[in-house]
């Protein structure tokens, strides 16, 4: 429960229909099977004290008190146990028959949440049986106990921030207007559903989509219960479907007739965080609702969750390859549209034999091809200097040579020399001048050979370079609309991938994947035999950890501890902790020393969710403090890191 985290469970016991002494055991089972897996809340299916398919048993007297002296056996031994409990049962309330699911804790009854719809079509009459729910709580004696009924009812837990549970049942969510929006908008982070729902061809696909997309439209986390084995099969089968999702992700799916329990580490911080960014999500307040408080204990939990390494970048490689042709569509369209606006046909970018501006020159391509304009009316520009290798400026070559363009060969040497000698700055002396110095130079030809054509300095720098800071200040920091400004760097190499992939030229196709072979540098310190002797990795620390530090903060607005936590558990086995913990601290001293940077980059298109726009995503002033962040850096510990 550190960081936000709180593990919650769905359960599926096998019943017997009418059998609630039977079915009180099972779920005494699974409670305590839930309570020792750290589990804070699990949630039971629809009615699974007497079983859902009881029909007009519903109405027997006997079955009804059965079932509350049952529940009463289920509180005695909830007591002792740090376990939230939600379970379905008929009841009896001002002489009506509500469906109802009882939040327990401790061997008290929290509240009682009733069934808002009530369906009466196709295979269902519940209407025979049960009273539409009410909404306004009211006070009601429940197995001995005086307790809360009706369903705006919230479940606030005061030693776990932001762990707020509201509830529905079964159809309430199939509902036009369930429950749940009301719920959120009322400020539930977590929505249980006990469940019965039977099982036809497809409806598991479709009930997963509901769960998943509640989930994301509420931002919230979904936990779902469905009836399963030993429900009455006269005409229908139950699945025990259990489904936990989290703001459109499915954390945690049952396999379908099997009993049983799944469990899910709910980010309650990441969820906390999404309702904050979103202004749209606005809490209503002229709703009342009754708010129940419980306590749990606050202890280490080691989690059970994935956590993707590379966040921006797709798993499955059918989704990679659509995210790569929709990310270089949105980039080309971005380009197409300024030079349209400007009147331009001609365009110039700056050719390294590297990943970005390889990158920058296939959508400039693309971009022509949609304007129709002729790809030679694109100026790729190679500026070799000091640090330039044979390889990369090969490659820079034969790859215009094969997309079309026009090939332009400026060597700076000389222009760099000469202004190196009217600054007194030693040609031995590679420090920061000495680099820069090349940058500006760069930058300064493109602007110049624009101005010539009339044509748009098209931008290289990625997002990753830009949240480092990596780039000349009015050097390669400067365009005239920057293409790969919210493409991070471990996204870019698989457009490039993805380019070589779809291409139909073979000659193209190796020239791209030797691209990809070599390694990220801005070639500004002369090679060591030939080779390239400055990698970019070795100085700022690798582009992995760095796109997911971004993402975290970014994204979700992790604190820096949390961020470390995570780090550790996606890339177990590829960084040592220590390792992680110096390119974190890193990323975040040059993250707030170089917004000045950002706080004036070009124009570019946004591709993703993460992006440093300061017209758009990213408001930050130049001269923010760091020394928050850095303080709970400094408390880290190495040790203490692992999972819990």
């Amino acid at each position: 429960m550190k960081d936000g985290f709180i593990r919650v469970a769905a359960a599926t016991p096998d019943i017997r229909v009418a059998d609630c002494e039977y079915n009180r055991k099972q779920v005494e089972r699974m409670l305590k099977e839930a309570c020792e897996h750290k589990a804070r809340m699990v949630v039971f299916p629809e009615l699974c004290l007497t079983g859902y398919t009881c029909g007009d048993l519903f109405l027997q007297e006997l079955l009804l008190k059965s079932c509350v002296s049952e529940l009463e056996k289920l509180l005695e031994v909830s007591r002792g146990m740090d376990i939230l409990g939600v379970v379905g049962m008929p009841l009896t309330v001002n002489g009506k028959l509500y469906n109802v699911a009882v939040v327990f804790k401790d061997g008290v009854i929290l509240g009682v949440v009733p069934k808002t719809f009530i369906p009466n079509y196709s295979e269902f009459y519940e209407a025979r049986h049960f009273e539409r729910g009410v909404k306004k709580p009211m006070l009601i004696s429940l197995a001995g106990q005086e307790t809360w009924f009706g369903a705006h009812l919230l479940f606030d837990c005061v030693s776990v921030p932001g762990f707020v549970v509201a509830g529905e049942i079964c159809e309430d969510l199939w509902a036009p207007n369930p429950p749940s929006i009301s719920h959120a908008l009322a400020g539930a982070t977590v929505i249980f559903n006990v469940s019965a729902s039977d099982e036809t061809t497809g409806k598991d696909a479709y009930r997963k989509e509901l769960v998943g997309s509640q989930s994301a439209r509420l931002i919230c986390g979904y936990v779902y219960a469905g009836a399963g084995e030993g429900e009455s099969t006269t005409d229908l089968v139950f699945p025990g479907h259990n489904l936990i999702c989290e703001n459109g992700v499915c954390l945690s799916e049952s396999k379908r007739f099997e009993t049983g329990i799944v469990y899910a580490d709910l980010d309650l911080g990441r969820l906390g965080s999404e309702r904050r960014r979103m202004t749209t999500f606005i809490q209503n307040e002229d709703v009342a609702y009754v708010r129940i408080s419980f306590e749990t204990e606050v202890e280490p939990l080691e989690l059970q969750r994935y956590v993707d390494p590379r966040p921006f970048v797709p798993a499955s490689d059918t989704d990679r390859r659509k995210r790569c042709e929709e990310i270089l569509s949105i980039q080309a369209m971005g380009l197409k549209k300024r030079l349209a606006h400007t009147h331009c046909r001609n365009a110039v970018v700056g050719i390294s034999g590297g990943l970005d501006s390889t990158l920058a020159l296939l959508v400039t391509v693309k971009a022509f091809d949609m304007l129709g304009i002729e790809r030679k009316e694109i100026k790729a520009v190679t500026m070799p200097c000091f640090g330039t290798t044979d390889r990369t400026y090969n490659n820079a070559c034969q790859l215009v040579w094969e997309l079309g363009a026009e090939l332009l060969k400026v060597n700076i040497r000389e222009a760099v020399s000469l202004h190196f000698r009217d600054i007194g700055q030693d040609l031995e002396k590679h420090d920061v001048t000495y680099e820069n110095g090349q940058a500006r130079e760069r930058t300064q030809v493109l602007m110049d050979l624009a101005n010539q054509c009339g044509g748009l300095v098209i931008g290289t720098g990625d997002l990753s370079e830009l949240a480092l800071g990596w780039a000349t200040y009015n050097g390669d920091h400067m365009s005239m609309y920057g293409v790969n400004a919210s493409v991070p760097k471990t996204l870019v190499r698989h457009l490039v991938r993805y380019y070589a992939d779809t291409c139909t030229s073979d000659t193209l196709r190796e020239v791209l994947l030797d691209i990809l072979d070599t390694p990220v540098s801005p070639e500004l310190i002369p090679p060591k035999e030939g080779e390239i002797s400055q990698k970019t990795e070795d100085l700022v620390g690798p582009y992995e950890l760095h796109d997911f530090f971004l993402y975290h903060m970014m994204r979700f607005g992790c604190p820096p501890a949390k961020i470390f936590r995570l780090a550790n558990m996606a890339f177990d086995g590829e960084y040592a902790p220590e390792i992680i913990l110096k390119w974190l601290k890193n990323f975040y001293h040059r993250f707030f020393t170089q917004q000045f940077k950002r706080s004036c980059i070009p124009d570019g298109p946004k591709v993703g969710s993460v992006a440093l726009s300061p017209r758009g995503d990213w408001r930050m002033p130049s001269d923010a403090s760091a020394n928050l962040w850095k303080a709970e850096l400094e408390k880290i510990e190495i040790l203490s890191f692992i999972k819990k």
